[in-house]
């Protein structure tokens, strides 16, 4: 909990660029200080120059939705910089704001930084008033086998009625099969030993509420550490940030009637329309697109990534699968960035991965896969549709646990429910295809 006083909110009617505190529209992007992660230490130097570059080219107004005078410096304050100058020194120039940091800290001045969260528990992370941007958000845990799967993470904004946020831990931060790796991407890194790390911008305006729910059994050892900062008043287009779970566990592929994807079975049927599609997120109203994470658990042999991602923009009767996508996709790994099935070796980059790749092609294979959009984030007005094929015209029938990361302005559509606890625990099933009659 944050122990001090926020800044008080503007007057009703006050102009915006008139906030005594109101910080320039790129100080809503991505710290720059986190553009270096994910970048071997061999190559750190000149990479991490060009990381900084791109993401102060590509980034400088997300999670701004357009670039409005509402959105501009105030009076006093020095333009941001173009990319490749001095500006993009990002850590040394000086910006209006006041840091804070909720934290699990132990309150009577003893060792015991840590929450104590009984099974059925809640626990408040954060409670602050706005305007203000959560920066960073650390988390490690002592529990259970399956915590990571059963701790599901939320997060409200400005007093919303339904999170903005709701994703078990895991899955959040990429680890979508419930056990720990380590990887290191841009806006998100997984450290030795267990340590959670989100560097997104989530900006709010007059209230922040981030929590976790303990569907499982007792946790003993919470350790949470938000950093953040209170602001004037935000400029008018910054958006919220969201995230959904979603899972098929199976994925209901139309056929098991088949050995390889070379064959007539699978490869003479057509997907124009998306019909049966896996749904990353079915969004409504107006943002941007900015990352997915998938992890994919094998019920069958071969290859499960032959899917073409299919995304609708602004398309009303996308769910009906009597449409053209807008955006059409080559393939699962192509998506992902990522060739030719990834090589079945895992590796981990600053926009894509693939930190998780462990029986490849076999089944009970286990991938954990991510793709972050922050160079080109998929812009919508009105709605967004993002899906993917599971196998070639949907003829596979893996399990698929997945996250996706947007902004966009409130309200946002409903979510689906999440599933109960013992749904999420992955486990392979027997759905036939190729030696998916047998369990491995």
């Amino acid at each position: 909990m944050d122990d001090s006083a926020p800044v008080p909110a503007a007057a009703p009617g006050a102009p915006t660029a008139a906030a005594p505190n109101a910080p320039p529209a790129a100080d809503c992007g991505l710290p720059p200080a986190a553009a270096g992660r994910g970048v071997p230490p061999a190559t750190a130097g000149p990479r991490r120059r060009s990381l900084l570059g791109l993401l102060a080219a590509a980034a400088a107004g997300w999670p701004l939705l357009s670039r409005s005078a509402a959105a501009q410096p105030p009076a006093g304050a020095a333009a941001p910089a173009p990319a490749g100058s001095i500006g993009d020194l990002g850590p040394a120039i000086l910006r209006p704001g006041r840091s804070r940091k909720a934290s699990s800290y132990d309150r009577s001045g003893g060792n015991a930084d840590f929450f104590v969260i009984p099974a059925g528990g809640e626990k408040v992370l954060l409670d602050s008033d706005g305007p203000g941007v959560v920066r960073h958000v650390w988390f490690t845990v002592n529990g259970g086998p399956h915590h990571l799967k059963d701790i599901v993470l939320t997060m409200h904004w400005d007093h919303e009625a339904t999170p903005s946020v709701e994703v078990p831990l895991g899955d959040f931060f990429g680890l979508g099969l419930g056990h720990y790796f380590t990887y290191a991407a841009l806006p998100m890194t997984v450290a030795p030993e267990r340590a959670l790390n989100c560097y997104l911008p989530m900006p709010f305006r007059r209230h922040a509420r981030i929590a976790v729910r303990n569907q499982g059994g007792p946790i003993p050892n919470f350790y949470s550490n938000i950093d953040f900062e209170l602001t004037g008043a935000l400029p008018a287009d910054a958006a919220y940030f969201h995230a959904q779970y979603r899972q098929a566990a199976p994925c209901h592929g139309w056929t098991n009637d088949w050995h390889d994807h070379g064959g007539p079975i699978v490869r003479d049927p057509h997907n124009r329309f998306g019909r049966g599609n896996f749904v990353f997120l079915d969004a409504r109203g107006r943002g941007q697109y900015i990352g997915t994470s998938l992890a994919v658990l094998q019920n069958q042999n071969g290859w499960w990534g032959e899917g073409d991602d299919m995304i609708f923009i602004d398309q009303a009767d996308a769910a009906r699968g009597t449409v053209l996508p807008t955006i059409n996709g080559t393939g699962s790994e192509d998506y992902f960035n990522g060739a030719w099935d990834f090589g079945d070796r895992s590796f981990s980059y600053p926009y894509n991965g693939a930190p998780l790749v462990v029986d490849a092609e076999k089944i009970g294979g286990r991938w954990c896969v991510y793709r972050w959009h922050l160079p080109a984030p998929i812009r919508f007005q009105r709605s967004l549709r993002v899906t993917i094929e599971h196998g070639s015209a949907n003829s596979r029938s893996d399990n698929f646990y997945s996250v996706a990361y947007w902004y966009q302005t409130e309200p946002h559509a409903p979510f689906p429910p999440l599933p109960p606890p013992a749904a999420r625990h992955p486990q392979v099933f027997a759905v036939g295809g190729p030696d998916g009659a047998r369990r491995p």
